[in-house]
């Protein structure tokens, strides 16, 4: 498979929970992957400043899997948190 440009094909590990939020958030975010919602995450968070990245990733995707009353889609997620 071809790379777009701009893009970078990499190796990565992530926690299982991480991905399984991601991956369940794919249904709802009009088509676009888990990938592309993880790189979004990312730009996010350095616009945002940086810092403790692991930290800022697990505490939002563990607020999301601790609240029964969130959304189902990433329209719940305040700006400046996870956007597709």
């Amino acid at each position: 498979m071809k790379v777009p440009s701009g893009k970078t094909r990499i190796t990565i590990r992530l926690d299982n929970e991480i991905l399984d939020w991601f991956r369940s958030k794919v249904g709802s975010s009009g088509g676009r992957g888990y990938q592309s919602m993880i790189n979004a995450a990312l730009r996010d968070h350095i616009r945002l400043g940086g810092g403790d990245l692991r930290g800022y990733v697990r505490s939002i995707v563990l607020e999301e899997m601790n609240n029964p009353e969130a959304p189902s889609s990433l329209e719940g997620i305040p700006p400046g948190r996870l956007r597709p």
